[in-house]
């Protein structure tokens, strides 16, 4: 029997990761959450064995269920009649078991209904079920959108659809339209708001994953007149009400199990969620920071998939009498792939503690005041937290796209056909980049924490916990490349030029990427040998792109954009 957390000894290291005990500590309240409900843990090992009991759950329903329903379901896919999507029919059985098994609302708290997991926690199950099937990944994520409206609904809001969550409804964000991709400030459907206080959507949203959830969460222009951000406003859509119709779903390169689709609204009943004019500017970007972390972790599941695919296809096929693995041009592929994998889930982990602090925090300044420790600790993992979520969905599905690419081609030609599943992954892979944000604009959103050089305390805070042995080479080379990271930003910000900036940002940003994530490995490795290969291997690797990218920057001038159209 497969199972998809048990088979990978790299998840329980991440899980039991220090920072942990103080997380779980605020998210039980000190754990008198165990005087209201009998079921919650009494201390911190209780905590952490309900956690690896639950993840054993998914790991099993995954291994067993889902990853041999994938090819079905890619398959056939999901299809539109009579205005509605309907999943594929191993989809179908996919949600019942998760149903079944109390997998929905993990992360909302037990008053709802739900298990009040970390987000840690809960962002592991999504790496394991991502590995299992990345588009189903996309429905049974997707009740993330709750914490959403659980951090800005009212308690009336929470009390009527966050159980239904947890009881196993889906649910959406619409925020996308024919003329509003990635600008989200150009939103136009329209939000009105009747005589009596209520209100309807009128208008079209596009590419919406799965769009014909139960609950909607829609972003919409409720200010008559506007047309920027500051008009647009966050409603709550009640599939049971009508008024909305599947026009069409994509056909799609992958993840075909996820319908996307085209919705039109016509007087379709909703609810404000939080406060008018607050939809853009406070609550969608909440919302897509969680969808970011979500897709991180997809990365890192089709990733993990993609090696593990490469590495025993390498071990069973024989060319001029051995196993290809034995040719290092394939052992290098490989230990690379592994390297990339590590990285990722490393910096993927570190985000999601840092959103489990700063979360943690906010909700219990629902209950009471903080103190000022309290507050400028929150302040401070928002901070990082913020910092992270662009590196970790961007590089980490750049990392995603590389592995699933390296698959196929150490498959050969039979990666090319549809008899192996590198095929399916490597189409599944490339939406990663894409949606929820594109690594460009990923870029956009990390540039500024290189200008301000967060970046560069985090890699100083890292190299400040001291290693020894083997990994000390390893130390003093991350802090060569620091250098060089530090002094390429010198020489972009020097030049005081907006467009210079802009030209190389992407090279500062995946610097400081990869020296955060070469850190991490090596933080890893002084408790865990396993990371030590691993360590080494990417540690080289990023020596040559960081000084391939500084070279670059020694050599270009404002000058040279023109040559680039800029």
């Amino acid at each position: 029997m497969a199972n998809f957390y048990t088979d990978n000894a790299d998840l329980k290291h991440h899980l039991h990761h220090p920072l942990m005990e103080k997380i779980v500590a605020l998210r039980e309240r000190n754990f008198t959450e165990a005087e209201k409900y009998d079921y919650a843990p009494t201390d911190y090992n209780d905590a952490m064995d309900n956690y690896e009991r639950v993840l054993d759950i998914v790991g099993d329903i995954c291994g067993n269920t889902i990853a041999g329903n994938a090819e079905a379901v890619d398959h056939q896919g999901a299809s539109c009649s009579d205005g509605r999507a309907h999943y594929a029919d191993a989809t179908v059985e996919n949600l019942d078991v998760c149903r079944k098994a109390g997998l929905m609302g993990m992360a909302m708290p037990r008053r709802f209904g739900g298990l009040n997991f970390p987000i840690t926690p809960y962002i592991m199950a999504a790496e394991i079920v991502s590995r299992a099937d990345t588009g189903f990944e996309n429905l049974w994520g997707l009740q993330d959108c709750a914490e959403t409206l659980y951090e800005f609904g009212n308690e009336e809001q929470r009390q009527k659809y966050i159980p239904r969550v947890c009881e196993g409804e889906t649910m959406s964000m619409d925020l996308t339209e024919p003329d509003a991709g990635s600008d989200l400030q150009s939103v136009m459907l329209k939000a009105t708001q009747k005589e009596d206080g209520t209100w309807v959507l009128n208008g079209v949203k596009r590419f919406i994953t799965n769009g014909d959830s139960d609950i909607h969460l829609v972003l919409a222009r409720s200010e008559e007149g506007t047309k920027d951000g500051r008009g647009l406003s966050m409603f709550i859509y009640d599939k049971r009400n009508g008024g909305v119709t599947v026009r069409r779903i994509e056909n799609k390169m992958g993840i075909k199990g996820s319908p996307t689709c085209e919705l039109v609204y016509k007087n379709a009943p909703a609810e404000l969620c939080g406060n008018r004019r607050l939809g853009l500017i406070k609550y969608v970007m909440a919302l897509m920071n969680g969808a970011r972390l979500g897709i991180a972790a997809q990365s890192v599941g089709v990733s993990e998939l993609a090696y593990r695919e490469a590495h025993q296809y390498a071990l069973e096929r024989r060319q001029f009498g051995k196993a290809i693995i034995e040719f290092p041009a394939v052992s290098e592929m490989l230990a690379t792939m592994k390297a990339k994998l590590d990285a990722s889930r490393a910096l993927l982990y570190e985000c999601s503690r840092f959103v489990d602090m700063y979360k943690i925090y906010e909700d219990i300044a629902r209950e009471r005041s903080l103190t000022a420790d309290e507050r400028a600790e929150m302040k401070h993992y928002s901070r990082l937290a913020d910092a992270l979520t662009p590196l970790a969905k961007g590089l980490g599905s750049e990392y995603c796209n590389q592995n699933a690419y390296d698959c196929i081609q150490i498959h050969g030609g039979s990666g090319f056909m549809k008899d192996y599943a590198c095929e399916r992954l490597y189409r599944d892979a490339r939406i990663t980049s894409i949606y929820e944000g594109t690594t460009q604009l990923q870029v956009v959103a990390a540039i500024r924490y290189v200008t301000t050089g967060l970046y560069l305390d985090m890699m100083k805070s890292y190299a400040a916990e001291g290693f020894s042995g083997e990994l000390e080479p390893l130390a003093e080379r991350l802090a060569v490349l620091a250098g060089k990271y530090e002094a390429a930003v010198k020489k972009v910000s020097d030049a005081n030029d907006q467009a210079y900036l802009d030209f190389n940002a992407r090279r500062l940003v995946e610097m400081a990427g990869d020296i955060i994530m070469a850190y991490l490995l090596l933080v890893s490795a002084k408790t865990n040998e396993s990371f030590v290969n691993t360590v080494k291997v990417y540690t080289r690797m990023i020596d040559a792109e960081v000084t391939r990218h500084c070279e670059f920057i020694d050599n270009c001038t404002t000058a040279d954009l023109a040559a680039y159209g800029i």
